[in-house]
């Protein structure tokens, strides 16, 4: 429950003449509905007020078109006298509540969305000239007003969300202390804030739909310090995954997170990602020992220790895992190492459904084998994966696994889960040790985004991203395989099935607005299916703007409503990546 403040109800009446407030009051189409409101029309001017002013901003939207009888909420335009405004001020203050769960809330007004333009380009005429010459001050050449450029920052590199702005400025920091004086600056002339790494996310984090700053961190991504007897390594953001593992390789060490290709250490942080490795070692959040970050108001803060464990305050390091930007820049990361497996092996076996594939997953999970990878893929998949690599896999739902240790650990570990696959029905089992042949294999299965291109060259692909308890997997893809099958569409499964992740890619021709809405229409069903067996709507993906629409469900409104509450103390100007994770209806 929260009150309204006379700030949102003047809101409405700057639209009005001098003499009325003007608002919206929701009628109802049944008669009933009717008679109450002829029934308020003959109360007192007081209570007319109070119950008008309750009723305007109470409601929520809903169908505005006409239609007798069918009990539908509408929206119908009221003016309230200027006489009575102080009468519905006072009912605001003393007892207006919304109902959180079916009411949109009023919330404060978003960031001034003067900043950028599609089709500006040329700067400073509404960005402030000065804010550009601090700006110059700060980083001499390291910053650019290229509209190319800038239309390439705005625009996401994977995703299918469009973006209908551009950053007013790129910034290239070098140093921390780079990334601080922006900062202040930004907050001095409330300008947004973007960070950009890899730009491999696909929920829009990178869009700017207030223009700013868009804060690429390529130019550092140094590696401070390797500490080999603590296993643990200092970085700074811009460092891709895949780079710091060619360094880390001849110290027999490694980095254990394994994304698509191209993803950065601080991108990875900021959207708490995984992948197909975290069934063993876990997620970002357990792979990170500590950060800096430069918050919104220009603070730098250390959120932890170097020690592996500490029991020190609040785990602030977890509060910047997965906050997209909204709450600061990250500058630098420490992370913990994994010693280099002495021995793999990789196997694949194929089954005649997708549901049989998942119970051996889920099966695999329950007999204690310490699996590091456990991939499931559809047959639909497998097709594209022969027709982008040439090759001649059986296309049917495919299980592929990878098991470490000392050979003779990694070989038993084998054999226990062909037994496990021969007692569901599985088939074809086959394993590999030789260095190149899984290499190939796990190629293949990093590359499937771009397999499924092949069957659709000119299509976007709308990626799903959910995840469910481990027992749930094999009844949600179940589901969702029934539904995909159905559609029009081209619709391929993959997931990290050894912690109940799969993703859904649905490809569709963007030129075709039945072919998007259908594409949604697949991925609501998905979410919805997941949160119903209490999933969530994202596994490893982060929300960015894609998942906004789902955290309610999923969280409550108590949970949002503290996630603004942290983000106004940290980001007091909300200039921090504006727009992203926290739904624009939720208020304090």
């Amino acid at each position: 429950m929260r009150f309204l403040s006379a700030t949102v109800i003047s809101r409405f009446r700057s639209s009005a003449s001098s003499n009325h407030l003007v608002g919206f009051l929701r009628s109802s189409s049944s008669s009933s509905s009717a008679a109450a409101a002829a029934s308020t029309a003959t109360a007192t001017a007081t209570a007319t007020a109070t119950a008008t002013a309750t009723a305007a901003f109470l409601s929520h939207p809903a169908s505005s078109s006409g239609g007798g009888g069918d009990g539908k909420q509408r929206w119908r335009l009221f003016s309230l006298p200027r006489v009575l405004l102080p009468i519905a001020l006072a009912a605001s203050a003393s007892f207006l509540s919304l109902d959180l769960h079916h009411s949109s809330a009023l919330c404060d007004p978003l960031l001034d969305q003067r900043y950028g333009g599609m089709e500006r380009t040329e700067i400073g005429k509404e960005v402030p000239k000065v804010f550009f010459d601090e700006l110059r001050n700060i980083l001499q050449d390291g910053m650019t007003v290229d509209y190319d450029e800038r239309y390439f920052h705005g625009k996401p590199q994977n995703s299918f969300h469009k973006s209908v702005n551009v950053p007013d400025v790129v910034v290239y920091p070098r140093s921390q202390d780079d990334v601080q004086k922006i900062i202040i600056a930004c907050n001095k002339y409330k300008v947004p804030i973007v960070p950009y790494g890899g730009a491999t996310s696909i929920e829009g984090h990178t869009l700017a739909p207030h223009g700013g700053v868009c804060v690429d961190m390529s130019m550092m991504k140094n590696i401070k310090a390797l500490h080999i007897e603590d296993m643990d390594v200092v970085v700074e953001p811009g460092i891709g995954w895949m780079e710091l593992n060619e360094y880390l390789k001849p110290y027999g060490l490694f980095f254990p997170l394994d994304p698509g290709p191209g993803a950065t250490i601080g991108g990875m942080c900021a959207t708490r990602c995984s992948g197909s490795l975290a069934v063993r070692y876990g997620t970002m959040r357990d792979n990170v020992i500590n950060l800096q970050v430069v918050l919104g108001n220009g603070d730098v803060v250390k959120t932890a220790a170097r020690a592996r464990k500490s029991a020190a305050g609040y785990d602030l390091t977890r509060l910047m895992i997965g906050s997209e930007g909204t709450l600061g820049v990250i500058t630098e990361v420490t992370l913990r190492l994994q010693k280099l497996p002495q021995h793999s092996v990789v196997a694949m076996c194929n089954f005649p459904t997708i549901k049989e594939a998942a119970d051996v997953a889920i099966a695999t999970m329950l007999s204690g084998i310490q699996v590091s990878r456990v991939e499931l893929l559809d047959e639909v998949m497998m097709q594209a994966i022969n027709i982008a690599n040439g090759k001649k896999l059986p296309e049917v739902p495919t299980l592929m696994f990878e098991f470490i240790g000392t050979e003779a650990y990694a070989r038993e570990q084998t054999l226990i889960v062909q037994k496990i696959v021969s007692e569901h029905n599985g088939s074809d089992f086959v394993f590999v040790e030789d260095p190149d042949a899984k290499t190939e294999l796990w190629k293949i299965r990093k590359e499937a985004l771009w397999a499924c291109f092949a069957m659709a060259p000119n299509f976007e692909a709308m990626i799903t991203d959910v995840c469910v308890p481990l027992s749930k997997l094999a009844d949600c893809i179940s589901k969702s395989k029934l539904i995909l099958d159905e559609s029009p569409l081209l619709c391929t499964v993959i997931a990290h099935a050894g912690d109940g992740n799969f993703h859904t890619l649905v490809l569709f021709d963007p030129e075709q607005e039945e072919q998007k809405r259908e594409a949604e229409r697949l991925n609501h069903f998905m979410v919805h299916t997941a949160l119903s067996m209490e999933g969530t709507c994202t596994g490893e993906h982060g929300v960015g703007t894609g998942k906004m629409k789902y955290l309610e469900e999923e969280l409550g409104m108590g949970a949002l409503m503290t996630m603004k509450r942290i983000k106004t103390v940290l980001d007091p100007n909300s200039i921090m990546n504006p727009g992203k994770i926290i739904p624009p209806h939720v208020c304090i």
